[in-house]
């Protein structure tokens, strides 16, 4: 979509995979967490690559992102993960110039998200975008387009009830212990791992379980004191993870390893368990589903679920697709200016060049020459035969690329960036 100089054409990609296709060991195979995307961004940066944003949550890993090739983008999400180009090949996506727009704007707004008008993921363009900007990876172009999405996505949530009623991961799976698990208010609840996911899993049981037996575990104890502060819940050493999780009814685990942090080996059952996993990549080994009295509850389960909020999100789609079109109207709108602008602009030089150099020859050849209404008459002229090629450009069937190069080779101009 954008020439940066003659000899090397780069396009707008998105390329990347999402719980659509990629099951949760897939996704955590290719998560990226924040010293592989700051890696990701310097490499690219190393190879020439101008302008991109990464992002990596528990649903997706994606980079938007100017190439010649989306493999260059690919391959920086495999040398930057455990995942490989044939598992990419599998589940991965890659979207192209305005499809790849399209794709933004969706995930931004919350209308591709696993559970529909969750906009956490907005949160997560926004760092990606600080992050590359902050290394000089964003041109204007990816500029204009994020602060595009961020405008649709925070008119979407003002003006439509897509993102109404409590829906989330973590609202789900306190819906499903509550379900599940008798007498929740009096059985013992061990939460390991208080990233977002946690806090909010935390805040939800304490809200609608009236349990006083919640348990925080934490790698680092002092955030889990101050969580447990705000919410009078009980802090327990890393070292003694083994212990309260023979003591636990119910097991929350949303901690940020890439490895599991839980497994068979340190299950000392005397009661049945009930272990719901939130993270990506896994935090709990499947082993732990041998072990008598375990179930195990994964969160693209939970994502699954069903209920009556998530039918009236639905009916507002339409409402958040027509926001959408709005907004990418205007980009577009900008873009194609944007684009075919400098053309136009050389187009406009080169026929005032014509212009001057014919004034001057007839007003030395024709006695009495009125050069002033000559100037007037030709200028006017001028500005018809470039509105006439503006017009062309800006039309929604006219092969934009080809036209830019079609006019500037007739005309022999060469334009300048913008």
């Amino acid at each position: 979509m954008e020439k940066n100089n003659l000899s090397k054409h780069l396009y707008f990609y998105a390329v990347g995979l999402s719980y659509k296709k990629a099951d949760a060991e897939i996704r955590g195979k290719f998560s990226l967490d924040t010293i592989a995307k700051t890696r990701l961004l310097n490499q690219a940066k190393s190879e020439g690559i101008e302008s991109l944003i990464v992002t990596s949550t528990c649903n997706r890993t994606e980079i938007y992102g100017f190439a010649e090739h989306p493999f260059q983008l690919i391959k920086l999400i495999c040398e930057n993960s455990n995942g490989s180009v044939e598992e990419f090949q599998k589940v991965g996506f890659v979207y192209k110039s305005q499809e790849a727009i399209n794709h933004m704007f969706r995930v931004g707004t919350g209308l591709d998200s696993q559970i529909l008008g969750d906009f956490e993921i907005i949160s997560q363009l926004k760092v990606g975008f600080a992050e590359s900007r902050s290394l000089g990876l964003i041109n204007t172009f990816l500029d204009r387009l994020v602060n595009a999405v961020i405008q649709a996505s925070k008119k979407i949530k003002n003006e439509t009830e897509i993102s109404s009623g409590a829906t989330s991961v973590s609202f789900a799976s306190v819906q499903y212990i509550i379900k599940n698990v008798a007498d929740i208010k009096n059985k013992n609840i061990l939460l390991f791992g208080t990233g977002k996911i946690g806090r909010n899993t935390c805040e939800n049981l304490v809200k609608h379980t009236k349990n006083e037996h919640i348990t925080l575990i934490n790698r680092t104890k002092d955030k889990a004191e101050k969580l447990a502060g705000k919410l009078n819940l009980i802090v327990k050493d890393y070292s003694e993870l083994h212990l309260e999780l023979q003591k636990a009814d119910v097991v929350v685990v949303a901690t940020g390893a890439q490895n599991p942090t839980v497994d068979a080996a340190i299950l000392n059952l005397k009661k049945p368990l009930l272990i719901l996993d939130l993270s990506i990549p896994k935090n709990v080994h499947d082993n732990v589903k041998n072990v008598e009295g375990v179930t195990l509850i994964h969160m693209d389960h939970l994502s699954q679920m069903t209920d009556e909020t998530l039918e009236n999100r639905k009916r507002h789609i339409p409402a958040a697709e027509a926001i959408i079109e709005e907004i990418k109207e205007e980009f577009t709108t900008w873009t194609k200016a944007r684009k075919f602008a400098p053309t136009i602009n050389a187009l406009k030089e080169k026929l005032n060049a014509i212009k001057n150099s014919e004034l001057d020859f007839q007003s030395k050849k024709i006695v009495g020459f009125n050069e002033e209404q000559a100037e007037i008459i030709s200028a006017r002229i001028i500005q018809k035969i470039t509105t006439h090629f503006a017009n062309h450009l800006k039309n929604d069937n006219t092969m934009v690329d080809e036209s830019i190069e079609w006019i500037e080779k007739v005309f022999q101009i060469e334009a300048k960036t913008i």
